[in-house]
């Protein structure tokens, strides 16, 4: 009955900010979804690095729910509250009743939080629904006669869960690693038979569908360049920026994870320190500690601190460290509206604009009808339900220090050239944004070369300092003089007629 009352309780909360509009990796699982729904396989029409399980289940998601914000905010909500309940189960079977209830509490409302920007459907959210029941079967199968297939079947979650997002490999080489530590030597195999289904299939599906070549380059060759990038420096800098706001806004539900790690040591009881070890270890690729990366820690971290609730008064402590967290969140959680925590959470970038954007450009052209962001905002390609002109949804890969940068943007242009979208929206401030000694911004010269003549403006989209935005369109638009950097400008091809 608890467990259905935090689980019900969360729902209401993200009911309320359900169609806080996408932001960009949303944006782009939602337009790879969307093709994929049409028949079109990922990488053949957008590409990026990132493994295609999410892509697919968005495109599940949207199938039962439909193509919309809210739609896909809605299965975010579903696979939050099979987590929590997972984490229940893990905890009961691990300290006791009382720590499971305590350990789902603390993960409905960390997952929530906007610490790790809670609200949006990332793939991270995904990984740990695979990998908590990947865990939960593991031990059952352990604890429970180690019954004919469970283990394998515990493999295929995990290997769900590296197909999801390429970090969840770690939660595999965890279990795997307890298996070892725990002398199963012997079922290994057949758990790691399980484990590699899911990407074998993956990788056939891929080859069978002609796009294998392009799934590759992106996920593995240009990914591990990306994974390459950042300095320890820089790294140790993104660790702090990350942790920092998390640790202020529920610093009292760590604290405890850090009690309960102390206790779980001191017992010589190993498995959830060392699956927080593994969780930490999977937010570290790349050294880029981005806020919703940590979600895959959550999981360890309520674990830990609901080994601490073993009575009445440290129950009486949990109940508060969850009101204060609460209280420190209240006005993302209670007083603010889906815009609004769009802005508390990213600032200044054009999600809420990307909206009225797309639905603009929605209005002007038809289904067959290409068009193209200068700039990263895949979600306008969802919102428009049109096709992108190029299969290159952010310009970040394009103007980074790595190999394939040049090659990219030759790409890139040659696309735009051939295809030639009926409309084109720039996010002018993102093409500065990822500019270092190393880059190389032809793309962005070829732009204001190639448009003059081809192209004219025909809406902006201004965002000003205070969060508020101007919009001009058409005629209005050829006058405005954009009052910040941040701000969307569409063009409009000439070869096509007036509306």
């Amino acid at each position: 009955m608890v467990v259905l009352l935090v689980v019900a309780s969360t729902a209401l909360l993200r009911i309320h900010l359900i169609d806080t509009p996408l932001e960009r990796d949303e944006g782009e699982y939602a337009y790879a979804g969307q093709l994929m729904l049409q028949g079109i396989p990922p990488y053949k029409l957008a590409c990026n690095m990132k493994l295609p399980g999410t892509y697919a289940a968005y495109a599940l998601i949207m199938a039962a729910f439909g193509q919309t914000t809210v739609a896909i905010h809605a299965g975010l909500l579903l696979v939050n509250g099979g987590a929590i309940v997972l984490i229940y189960l893990l905890g009961k079977r691990l300290f006791g009743v009382r720590s499971g209830l305590a350990a789902c509490a603390a993960y409905a409302l960390c997952s929530l939080g906007a610490g790790v920007l809670g609200t949006q459907a990332h793939a991270t959210q995904f990984v740990v629904l695979a990998a908590l029941a990947g865990l939960w079967l593991l031990l059952r199968w352990e604890q429970d006669g180690r019954r004919r297939g469970m283990l394998f079947a515990s493999g295929v979650l995990f290997g769900v869960a590296f197909v999801l997002k390429q970090p969840g490999i770690l939660f595999g080489v965890f279990a795997a690693a307890y298996l070892a530590a725990t002398r199963c030597w012997r079922r290994l195999p057949e758990f790691l038979a399980g484990a590699a289904l899911p990407f074998a299939l993956t990788c056939l599906i891929l080859w069978w569908v002609g796009v294998f070549d392009r799934f590759w380059f992106w996920t593995f060759t240009y990914a591990s360049h990306y994974g390459t990038e950042n300095s320890l420096a820089a790294g140790a800098a993104a660790l702090a920026d990350t942790f920092v706001p998390i640790l202020q806004r529920g610093f009292a539900l760590w604290a405890l994870a850090a009690a309960g790690l102390w206790m779980a040591l001191r017992e010589r009881r190993f498995f959830v320190p060392a699956l927080l070890l593994f969780s930490f270890l999977a937010i570290c690729p790349g050294l880029y500690f981005r806020p919703h990366y940590v979600v895959l820690m959550l999981p360890a971290v309520a674990l830990l601190a609901g080994v601490c609730v073993r009575g009445r008064w440290p129950a009486i402590v949990f109940a508060c460290a969850l009101a204060l967290s609460l209280f420190l969140q209240r006005d993302v959680l209670f007083r603010m509206g889906p815009s609004e925590v769009s802005r508390e959470l990213y600032g200044l970038e054009p999600f809420p604009e990307a909206v009225p954007v797309a639905a603009y450009i929605r209005a002007h052209t038809g289904p067959r009808d290409l068009i193209a962001v200068l700039g990263s905002e895949p979600e306008i390609y969802f919102y428009a339900h049109r096709h992108s002109a190029t299969s290159y949804l952010y310009t970040e890969p394009l103007v980074e220090d790595q190999p394939f940068a040049l090659r990219m943007q030759d790409d890139m242009i040659a696309e735009l050239e051939r295809n030639r979208p009926s409309y084109v929206v720039r996010f002018p401030i993102a093409e500065t944004l990822r500019l270092g000694a190393g880059s190389a911004p032809r793309v962005f010269d070829w732009w204001k070369t190639y448009s003059p003549g081809r192209y004219r403006l025909v809406g902006i989209a201004d965002i000003m300092e205070d969060g508020s935005s101007e919009y001009r369109w058409d005629a209005a638009a050829k006058s405005y003089q954009p009052r910040s950097l941040f701000h969307l400008a569409v063009y409009r091809r000439n070869a096509v007629g007036n509306p």
